[in-house]
């Protein structure tokens, strides 16, 4: 059962040791079939070196398993509140890359200082509150998802203009359309966070690019008039 997309989502999980955004285990990848209402997901806690496609397992929005012989990623829960909360998502990367943790273990959002963050995210990228004793006792993965959503719809975030988030004292969810898009999103949301910090160390009294620059760039790139790349 949708063996291709769990070739895809087995692809896209490689990548993150590649791009050096995890360390050991400490990051999942996967993707959703829209049609099903199933997902794929890489297992909890295996190397990626000793995995391979037929590992991954495949979920339901309800939190079942479907197939699979190994157990999923204990971050599932919070995979289905944003495949559940922002439909136009096709693909979720967890990671504790370093760069970006460092801000989320700092609880800032990351401000757009220049024309990279702005190709890809219009706007600061959040940090999400922590979640309550209560919140983390009753449902902490699950709870970690619909706060992700709720804050969104808060702060009035479109999800696919921003498709990342920092929680607050523990890392990055980014998203995209698919599972290689949504790997793509975490590279450079971990890009532009060391970025933002060696910005601070070297002018610690920056400011934001002008919003004139950032809607220039973002743009350019997305929505009906971008021009950016080959038709």
């Amino acid at each position: 059962m949708l063996e291709e997309l769990k070739k895809k989502v087995y692809e896209a999980n490689i990548l993150l040791p590649k791009y050096g955004l995890v360390t050991f285990t400490w990051g999942n990848v996967s993707a959703i079939d829209r049609e099903s209402g199933y997902f794929v997901i890489k297992p909890s806690g295996v190397e990626y070196e000793d995995m391979g496609p037929e590992d991954m397992v495949i979920m339901d929005l309800d939190g079942n398993k479907i197939e699979g012989k190994l157990n999923p990623s204990s971050d599932t829960a919070t995979h289905i509140e944003i495949y559940k909360g922002f439909k136009e998502v096709g693909g979720i990367v967890h990671t504790h890359s370093s760069y970006a943790t460092s801000w989320a273990q700092a609880g800032r959002g990351i401000p757009c200082y220049g024309t990279t963050h702005a190709d890809y995210f219009y706007g600061e990228i959040p940090c999400v509150r922590n979640l309550s004793k209560e919140e983390i006792e009753e449902a902490y993965e699950k709870n970690t998802g619909v706060l992700i959503v709720s804050e969104f719809e808060r702060l009035k975030k479109d999800p696919v203009a921003v498709p990342a988030v920092l929680c607050k004292n523990h890392g990055v969810f980014a998203w995209g359309k698919d599972a290689h898009v949504a790997v793509h999103n975490a590279v450079v949301t971990e890009e532009v966070a060391k970025m933002a910090y060696r910005c601070e160390l070297i002018n610690s009294e920056v400011k934001e690019a002008p919003q004139e620059l950032q809607d220039k760039h973002y743009f350019r790139k997305h929505g009906a008039n971008a021009y950016y790349g080959q038709n």
